[in-house]
């Protein structure tokens, strides 16, 4: 990836959630690999985001089993669907169409958009990986057990969940 525009990599720096890795940036609030860059853009707009995230397959997150093809198909299916509607969170209306690919043990989400703001920009980056992970967690199907990222979710969902329970206002909340 080519150098950040300054605007965008002060805005990624100063940022909590963000952290500079390479050339690029991640977002440490999620469970999965990302990846958050940006080139310059056309006209006055601070820049072009590139956002990936890297997300296990069904089959690759369940443990100990194999995911029948017409299941991990389904759930890909719907997956790709729900990430359709990915930009509906963000502050940007001058994006690409989400591109979704999948190997045998890995999903790639790949978001591109234009801010004419490096802040808004930014935002826009956390709203977006939130939202794949959200939509990659409504897809966990019960009946399996789970390892790596996905277990984390899980188990995260469920502390959060007791935390709500038990009165703990500062949770944030019941999990989806």
């Amino acid at each position: 990836m080519t150098e950040v525009p300054d605007s965008v990599a002060r805005q990624l720096e100063s940022h909590d959630a963000f952290e500079s890795v390479a050339d690029s940036y991640r977002l440490t609030t999620t469970v999965f690999d990302t990846t958050v860059g940006a080139t310059e853009a056309d006209g006055k707009r601070d820049g072009r985001f590139h956002v990936t995230v890297s997300l296990p397959t069904l089959d690759a997150a369940v443990a100990d089993e194999t995911v029948a093809t017409v299941v991990e198909d389904g759930w890909f299916e719907t997956l790709e669907r729900r990430l359709e509607d990915v930009f509906t969170v963000a502050h940007t209306s001058t994006h690409e169409e989400p591109v979704v690919d999948r190997d045998a043990t890995e999903v790639t989400v790949t978001l591109e958009y234009v801010a004419w703001d490096a802040g808004e920009g930014v935002e826009d980056a956390k709203a977006l990986i939130e939202y794949v992970e959200g939509t990659y967690a409504q897809g966990i199907i019960p009946g399996y057990e789970y390892q790596g990222a996905a277990a984390t979710l899980l188990e995260n969902a469920q502390s959060r969940g007791q935390q709500a329970a038990d009165g703990d206002t500062e949770s944030g909340g019941m999990p989806m």
